[in-house]
């Protein structure tokens, strides 16, 4: 019998191991989990009595691949959408409507960035004269922050952009990649070149046409977290816990798998190995496989963050789903969700919310105790929305390294380690190191390893074609 394993079981591994156990139903496919639970960063929790997501709490409605999998799982009469999505930012000490018409924080047109009283007349106007520059083609890749400070200023950086990029990949915009995190932008300037503003109006207007009035996010009645132990329950594959995967290297017949401690470790044989874990873990699995993978995945940094979570009792909180926190406002929360308002199922009078603290090379924060932690988030939470009452229940739950950071050069680094781990019969990678941090491109990159592994273990044993 084919034995393939997967290793790492959050979302990308478990897609993984649901796709192989589809594509190939004779095989055996076991996923190895270090930790005591699947899931990765969706998880769920109980506050107050209700059960919410302390990790990734809504994915893409307009992108299929985290739906897809949803609906093979038996969730797809759970998939529910925002009651609101309308949020705000932060700025100079002031909640402002985040502008309508924005492509990642970067303006699409000046009237929206005007009528939302975010900026500064002198940043309006810089604005208005960025708009039809004909600037030349951009070479290469640039960060994000290098890009927007040249062409629209401090102020657009500071108050539109770091705030959307910091609560997505817990980042900072100078560290992170224009062509990894915002690609449609990214082609366009470098193709036709021009304007920024320009080009983020073409993109904006391009999705809306090719999008429907539906909804930009969903997720599951329950929290998302209940997402990955209803992939486990499908029965395609066997999980694992509590089991490190050390080391992967490649033998005549296929690959050995050392796990366990080092003092007394094991040896699984497999066929085919998919590695679905953060890049540290990866380059280690990749060290003597894969040299220059390995190499290539230690460069790549990543983000740890916390989430405290609140449950608070007769308050009025702002409206809307939630608001952003720049980095230039020296507030330890970069993010407040407030998820009683943004998903349906909250009981009345219950005031349910979500704090994110933590971006790239902040550790301080971090290294608080959870009441302090608690302490802190409650500090800046009344600065930011005025609750000030106590909360009836507190939560604080950690993601060391949850976040990979796609610094300039990103993608051209993923296309050298996929081509080089690809290069390897039987052997793939997948997660959100790779093509995007949300539940859609982690089951794409899923996806990609399995045509990959099912590809080579094809033409190694013909007999399993067509299943």
């Amino acid at each position: 019998m084919t034995q393939i394993v997967v290793i790492g079981a959050g979302i990308a591994g478990l897609a993984a191991a649901h796709e192989l156990g589809r594509r190939l139903p004779t095989a055996s496919v076991l996923v190895l989990e270090s930790g005591n639970e699947v899931g990765g960063k969706l998880r769920t929790a109980s506050l107050a009595g209700v059960t919410v997501d302390v990790g990734a709490e809504a994915m893409l409605a307009r992108r299929p691949e985290g739906i897809e999998l949803a609906h093979a799982a038996g969730l797809g009469a759970a998939l529910i959408t925002p009651l609101t999505t309308s949020a705000r930012v932060f700025a100079d000490g002031a909640l402002h409507p985040l502008p309508a018409n924005t492509f990642m924080g970067v303006p699409a047109d000046v009237e929206s960035a005007r009528v939302s009283g975010i900026l500064s007349e002198d940043a309006v106007a810089r604005i208005a004269a960025e708009a039809g520059r004909a600037w030349p083609a951009l070479s290469g890749d640039v960060s994000v922050g290098q890009l927007v400070r040249e062409r629209l200023g401090r102020e657009v950086l500071e108050r539109l952009v770091e705030p959307l990029l910091g609560g997505v990949y817990a980042g900072r915009a100078d560290g992170l990649s224009l062509r990894a995190t915002m690609p449609a932008l990214a082609a366009r300037l470098a193709t036709v070149g021009g304007s920024v503003v320009d080009a983020a109006r073409v993109v904006s207007d391009r999705g809306a046409r090719t999008t429907s009035s539906d909804p930009v996010f969903t997720s599951l009645a329950g929290g998302l977290g209940a997402l990955a132990p209803a992939i486990v329950a499908s029965g395609r594959f066997d999980v694992k816990l509590g089991t490190t995967a050390r080391a992967v290297a490649r033998t005549r017949d296929g690959f050995a798998i050392e796990c366990g401690p080092a003092r007394d470790s094991t040896l699984l044989t497999a066929d085919a190995v998919v590695i679905a874990v953060p890049p540290s873990k990866a380059a280690l699995l990749l060290h003597d496989v894969v040299p220059s993978a390995g190499a290539d995945l230690g460069e790549i940094e990543s983000s740890s963050m916390a989430i405290v979570s609140f449950a608070f009792s007769g308050v009025q909180p702002p409206q809307g789903s939630g608001l952003l926190v720049g980095d230039a406002e020296r507030l330890a929360v970069k993010a407040v969700t407030i998820s009683s308002q943004k998903w349906p199922g909250t009981p009345e009078g219950l005031t349910l919310l979500r704090t994110s603290i933590g971006r790239i090379g902040d550790v301080r924060n971090l290294q608080r105790d959870d009441p302090d932690l608690v302490k802190l988030a409650l500090a800046d939470l009344a600065k930011l929305t005025g609750i000030d009452a106590p909360p009836i229940d507190a939560l604080v739950t950690r993601w060391g390294g949850a976040l990979p950071q796609y610094a300039p050069g990103h993608v051209e680094r993923v296309a050298r380690i996929r081509s080089a781990v690809e290069s390897v019969p039987g052997l793939a990678v997948c997660g959100a190191t790779y093509d995007g941090v949300g539940i859609a491109p982690c089951v794409a990159s899923a996806r990609r390893a399995v045509d990959h592994v099912v590809t080579s273990l094809d033409r190694a044993h013909p007999a399993t074609r067509g299943q």
